[in-house]
């Protein structure tokens, strides 16, 4: 494994310092503008809560340095359209939209056999893609990195861009990651991750990255763009080959002391689950130890999910038995956490919609607390989209301190 010498990303000065409450309000500033095409500052006073001075302060340093652009100001702020024959009254409305291609962020989902990189503009619009495979699990630590740079690179080729104006990374791993974004190397396979990656990029590019489990993120995207939009607890169960799970609460993720909250290991001690196998990888299974596909041909978890939709009697039966599982699975999730809602996502979450009313029917007789379940939207995309939303709130809680280039 090559030596990259670590690299500490910048966190936030003392809070209560004249600099913290600067950053602190230009990054209000900046979630409320990225959400809006034109604010003026009427509307940033309401939705931040800052006083007019502050307001137009925090957006005049944020012109300056390149953050935000001021449009011209045909209305004024506060005023109804006049009478003919009366003058306007109230001051000239300033108008500020956000300069969404400053810069970019790049969100990265890396699994045991491809990562894709996604590259997104301030407001998170993805601007470009690309996908890459590793040649195989165990490739030496170099080598994976250097998978996932080319991924990176081919993405901002894409998109049109040059490595200069990425402002930060977040990469998202199939292992535990702490606080501090170190990795949880005590299985082997999540030792395969840890490959130095963040002082990697960094002395290659110069770009700040930060590791992240990506079940976590998972978690940050449905809420941001999925069907958990604007729910503070709630669970993401990536389910497709094994189950992991993000969890937020308060809108806070939870990470355990060395970043293994959320680990679905334990679910070899609940009955009638017994293992962390996922979805995909059991319907497989299962089809598999039936003889295979009722019409011949390979097993295989698209396959139980289009026999069962043609009403086939094995497929539906293997369906379920699943949505038995997963009732499980999610009633020992609500015991413990108790979340309003649960997501079901991944590779598998396009099919898991099927599973949905044998899940409702079982929860009630398996715990107290059944959560609201559905099944992401997002595809498999769910990972990128958490690691750019993860990216675009380091941008903003650092805006001061990055530096934008032309």
């Amino acid at each position: 494994m090559p030596h990259y010498r670590e690299v500490k990303i910048p966190q936030p000065h003392a809070a209560g310092t004249p600099q913290s409450l600067r950053r602190v309000n230009a990054q209000a500033v900046l979630a409320h503008i990225r959400t809006t095409d034109v604010a003026t500052g009427t509307g940033l006073m309401t939705a931040t809560g800052l006083t007019r001075a502050t307001v137009i302060a925090v957006c005049e340093d944020l012109v300056r340095s390149g953050w935000l652009r001021e449009l011209d100001t045909p209305a004024r702020d506060g005023a109804s359209a006049p009478a003919a024959g009366k003058p306007r009254k109230g001051r000239p409305a300033r108008r500020f939209e956000l300069n969404a291609r400053a810069g970019v962020v790049l969100g990265i989902d890396i699994g045991a056999g491809t990562t894709t990189a996604a590259v997104a503009d301030l407001r998170g619009t993805v601007l470009g893609r690309s996908s890459a495979a590793f040649r195989a699990t165990d490739i030496p630590a170099e080598e994976r990195v250097s998978v996932v740079d080319r991924a990176c690179l081919d993405a901002l080729r894409e998109a049109g861009e040059t490595p200069e104006k990425v402002l930060a990374v977040t990469a998202g791993i199939a292992a535990p990651v702490d606080r501090e974004g170190a990795v949880l190397a005590a299985q082997h396979f999540w030792t395969l991750f840890d490959v130095g990656l963040r002082s990697a990029l960094h002395e290659r590019h110069g770009w700040p990255v930060r590791l992240e489990n990506d079940a976590n993120l998972a978690a940050l995207g449905e809420r941001w763009r999925g069907t958990g939009a604007g729910v503070a607890d709630l669970v993401v169960l990536l389910a497709s080959e094994r189950l992991g799970a993000g969890v937020l609460e308060s809108g806070r993720l939870l990470h355990g002391r060395a970043g293994g909250a959320g680990e679905m290991g334990f679910l070899s001690l609940v009955e009638g689950v017994g293992s962390s196998a996922g979805i995909a990888s059991l319907a497989r299974t299962w089809q598999a130890e039936a003889g295979g596909p009722t019409g011949g041909g390979q097993a295989g978890s698209r396959r139980v999910f289009a026999d069962a939709a043609a009403g086939d009697a094995a497929a539906l039966e293997i369906l379920d038995r699943l949505a038995e599982r997963m009732a499980r699975v999610i009633a020992a999730i609500a015991s413990f956490i108790n979340p309003e809602q649960v997501v079901i996502g991944g590779a598998v979450a396009d099919s898991a919609g099927a599973l949905l009313p044998g899940i409702n029917a079982a929860l009630p007789a398996l715990t107290a607390t059944p959560p609201r379940v559905t099944v992401s939207t997002l595809g498999d995309a769910i990972v990128t989209v958490g690691a750019v939303r993860h990216a675009l709130d380091y941008v903003e809680a650092n805006a001061l301190d990055l530096q934008l280039r032309p």
